[in-house]
């Protein structure tokens, strides 16, 4: 089952259907679960190059893992933010929602002074240079720079590094297309209110691509795709598509099934920005948002094999 030993990962390539966990033990002659439990959350496994978590996902035959040979950093115990992947450079994190990207002071509490805090503990010298934000209330991936020259590369060249960014969200109905794209300029007015325009109103310009995942007579489950990253973009799109977002003051139309902002970043790929290594990062989509359609006929397939 090992297959050749890069200078950081030792790799392994999939024979047969297994779960992650029973693999991994396997993989690493008989490890305990508790050191298994540690490298996965550790960020030290990757599944076909992309960083997982997840201890009971299915492996499929022919799929490769990679298991790191470095020790995994002491975890990262917060229950607003949590650690994807981390190396010298950058650190990729899962944003919960309630919690600042970055405050407007070291006072505020926010992922930055959580991450400073977690590479003080961790004796560290650095701290979290953001790159890109989340709305307070959006959950899922961020990228955070731990130098100088990290944080200007991403930066100063974001658009081009960033080759896959999207998100999923609950919408209150639906749009009449399936899938498409929305373009307008977008310009905030005094009260910080942003407005859409299908001509140039001396905002900026932006692109949303999107498609319905799954919806029912009162919600959709939207994924989107942005070609640009303007403020507030997914939620003033989704509202011109006549499907606000679920749970947005803002925007929105009072629908709020689950008791949140519905949008998540769910995955973000990019290449490094000093190995230009390409990364692949990718969060489950929340359970509250899938709440809302009931369960499926495969989940409740897998639910009934469970109970007997």
């Amino acid at each position: 089952m090992p297959g050749k030993t890069q200078s950081r990962y030792i790799t392994f390539k999939v024979r047969e259907e297994v779960e992650l966990m029973p693999f991994l033990m396997k993989a690493l002659d008989g490890i305990s679960r508790n050191k298994a439990k540690s490298i996965l959350s550790g960020g030290g496994m990757r599944v076909n190059r992309r960083i997982v978590k997840q201890f009971d996902l299915v492996l499929k035959p022919g799929d490769m893992v990679e298991i790191s040979k470095r020790k995994p950093r002491e975890e990262l115990n917060n229950k607003f933010v949590s650690l994807v992947y981390e190396d010298v450079q950058i650190v990729v994190v899962e944003k919960k929602p309630g919690i600042l990207s970055m405050g407007t002071s070291q006072q505020v509490y926010s992922v930055k002074t959580v991450l400073d805090e977690y590479f003080r503990r961790t004796h560290q010298k650095c701290t979290a240079h953001v790159v890109h934000r989340l709305d307070r209330d959006t959950s899922g991936l961020l990228v955070y720079a731990k130098t100088i020259e990290a944080e200007q590369i991403l930066e100063h060249h974001w658009h081009n590094i960033v080759t896959d960014r999207r998100y999923v969200a609950l919408t209150s109905g639906q749009p009449q297309q399936k899938q498409g794209m929305v373009e307008s300029w977008l310009k905030d007015n005094k009260a910080y209110i942003t407005f859409s325009s299908p001509v140039d109103n001396g905002g900026k310009f932006a692109r949303t691509h999107y498609k319905v995942v799954r919806s029912n007579a009162h919600h959709s489950l939207v994924e989107l795709k942005l070609e640009t990253g303007r403020k507030n973009q997914i939620r003033v799109h989704l509202q011109d598509l006549g499907c606000p977002v679920c749970g947005d003051e803002k925007y929105g139309n009072g629908d709020n099934p689950i008791g949140r902002l519905a949008l998540h970043a769910f995955r973000l790929n990019f290449y490094h920005p000093i190995t230009n290594e390409q990364l692949r990062f990718e969060t489950p989509i929340p359970k509250s948002f899938l709440s809302v359609f009931g369960k499926t006929a495969s989940e409740k397939e897998a639910e009934d094999k469970r109970m007997k």
